[in-house]
């Protein structure tokens, strides 16, 4: 259990989107969540009210802007409005994952840029600081004009494959050319090789070819993306490495999103387990069997501490990951 200061004024809050998490954050810290009442009008406006005293008081709020996105996004900004107006000393928002974040930049012509949108909103509510953790694109953290802590979810993964034998003879797997990077990071925890899935389409109306860049065959493949969406990369990619003669496949990500046939495409594809973090709260039908999901909490509660008294965040993954492998 991670202690806080006595004399840091910590306080933290959960909106609506993932309060199992903040539990355990909040357990892992040794303290209470603070005391919050979130309601609706008739016409589905969102009132909130703090009802303990937060002046002078740093203040990290949990909140994933997750689905539904819009409706968690607005509870979080009037939070924050209500934060400033009660004096907390500083706002900080700890966003398990960040909705808008694939809209990074203008794929086409008089497309918005709406993870800028959603940063400018974020800072001219008064956020003093964001605490996030495996953003879509990681210069994200330059949309913003105030210090961003960016977390990896990497090394909870790959510990957990390691203490499931899972990373013996593994190869670590890159569902497309743009995830190499992260899947590197994996492989490096891992001391595993890595290989890329290459999608191409040969012409308009023809199905994707999916040409394996590696050795896979007699391998146990683990695939590594930072969501999932609507599986339709992942599953395809896993029947193309079983056809490529891969022993066994798993797939990871840190953000769950799961939509739309996720669930059914999962159920029916070659996958052995799907191992995801808690970054986003999945409701009940969501949870089958072969979803595992590891806990971004402790991670969490020590950024947080860390960053309340000042100190830094960069060897907190190192250490997170040799602690919990020695505890085998």
């Amino acid at each position: 259990m991670t202690q806080s200061n006595s004399d840091s004024n910590l306080k933290l809050f959960a909106l609506n989107s993932n309060k199992p998490l903040a539990e355990k954050i909040a357990k892992h810290m040794g303290i209470e969540l603070g005391k919050l009442a979130v309601d609706r009008f008739s016409d589905g406006e969102i009132q909130i009210n703090i009802e303990e005293s937060v002046r002078g008081d740093n203040v990290y709020v949990l909140q994933s802007t997750s689905a539904p996105v819009n409706d968690n996004l607005m509870e979080l900004l009037i939070m924050v409005d209500a934060l400033r107006r009660a004096s907390a000393n500083t706002i900080n928002v700890v966003i398990p994952y960040y909705g808008y974040a694939r809209q990074d930049r203008k794929a086409r012509s008089r497309e918005p840029i709406t993870a800028k949108l959603v940063a400018n909103m974020l800072q001219n509510s008064g956020v003093d600081r964001v605490i996030a953790l495996d953003l879509h694109a990681a210069q994200i953290q330059g949309f913003f004009n105030i210090p961003v802590d960016h977390l990896m979810g990497a090394p909870l993964l790959a510990e957990y494959f390691i203490n499931e034998g899972v990373a013996d003879n593994a190869v670590v797997i890159s569902p497309d050319h743009g995830g190499v990077t992260r899947a590197r990071a994996l492989a490096e925890f891992l001391k595993s090789p890595i290989a890329i899935i290459d999608k191409r389409r040969p012409k308009a109306n023809v199905a994707q070819v999916m040409n394996i860049i590696g050795d896979v065959k007699g391998k146990t493949c683990i695939m590594i993306d930072d969501m999932i969406d609507t599986a339709g990369t992942i599953t395809l990619g896993s029947k193309a490495l079983m056809e490529a003669g891969a022993k066994e496949v798993y797939a990871s990500c840190t953000h769950a999103v799961l939509s739309g046939p996720a669930i059914e495409r999962l159920s029916s594809s070659p996958l052995k387990e799907v191992v995801v973090t808690d970054s986003i709260q999945l409701p009940e039908e969501k949870q089958i069997d072969m979803i595992h999901q590891v806990s971004v909490a402790p991670l969490m509660a020590d950024a947080i501490v860390r960053i309340n008294e000042n100190r830094p965040v960069s060897p907190l993954f190192k250490q997170v990951f040799q602690s919990k492998k020695t505890q085998k």
